[in-house]
């Protein structure tokens, strides 16, 4: 699992190389995200170049999907595309690598660009996989401002209706927005309960940039029978660096010189102390 921790830094750093060379990136959201997607790509998830055409292959959809540089740096480490080529071409003019999913890549599921599609859609795949005998998981990765769109819970209400214990929703819990702290923007409350309401079977990750917590909460997760299960991960926007962390003027934001120099060794620090554990 250190190996696993040590990954999530090096993609941190990739993800960085992708904003700069395009000059563009929702960068706070990129950081908080990147443990989840660590954890997906490279422990949970039976998905790879190579299965892409395997109908029992898992499914994945990024609803939050201006979080694409840090998914763009996941793809290309499993392997998808090279990450050379990303860093070449991302927000380019008539470039296919831009700022949300584009399924016209390999190993993106659908567009998101529109928040509040990817559980909706993840409840369309979820139920066919079971129609069509298929043994895939499901799974998506929400932001916690999304959860202000009312699609997102009729597909809630729907997922739990049709008892989906197929499908798994994160929650990349960061309390922040591109206007503020969510709570002031549009209430959340008790997000557990809530979901509990709709009938889900709820894990609070009380520290969703954990490794070993993340885990665990998938393994509870698969598990789980005659209901759905979403992940409320507690995580911190920007993570990675003091200069980021926390702030939400770094929702959608290029470093200056002064400031990637610090990130970079900040990210650089604690890559190389997980890989000394």
């Amino acid at each position: 699992m250190s190996n696993l921790k040590a990954l999530a830094y090096e993609l941190r750093e990739n993800t960085m190389d992708i904003i700069m060379s395009g000059k563009a990136g929702h960068i706070g959201g990129d950081m908080s995200v990147m443990e989840i997607l660590t954890e997906l790509y490279f422990d949970q998830m039976n998905i790879s170049p190579e299965n892409m055409e395997d109908p029992d292959r898992d499914k994945f959809v990024m609803s939050k999907g201006h979080s694409m540089e840090a998914y763009y740096a996941v793809l290309a480490k499993k392997g998808f595309f090279p990450q050379e080529e990303v860093v070449e071409k991302f927000s380019k003019f008539d470039s296919q690598y831009i700022g949300h999913p584009n399924n016209k890549l390999p190993g993106i599921e659908m567009n998101s660009g529109s928040l509040g599609h990817g559980l909706p859609v993840c409840v369309g795949m979820a139920l066919a996989s079971r129609m069509n005998g298929q043994k895939c998981r499901v799974y998506t990765v929400m932001g916690d401002g999304e959860l202000a769109e009312g699609s997102v819970w009729e597909g809630a209400m729907a997922a739990a209706h049709y008892k989906l214990d197929n499908l798994c929703a994160v929650v990349d819990r960061n309390r922040l927005q591109i206007s503020g702290n969510t709570e002031d923007v549009m209430a959340h409350d008790d997000l557990y309960e809530r979901f509990r309401a709709f009938n889900w079977h709820v894990i609070d990750v009380k520290d969703g940039n954990d490794i070993d917590q993340l885990k665990a909460a998938f393994e509870e997760a698969k598990e789980t029978k005659g209901k759905p299960s979403v992940l409320i991960a507690n995580t911190v926007k920007g993570k990675g660096s003091p200069v980021m962390e926390n702030k939400a003027n770094w929702h959608h934001k290029v470093p200056s010189e002064d400031e990637l120099a610090q990130i970079r060794r900040d990210l650089k620090e604690r890559k190389e102390a997980l890989q000394g554990e």
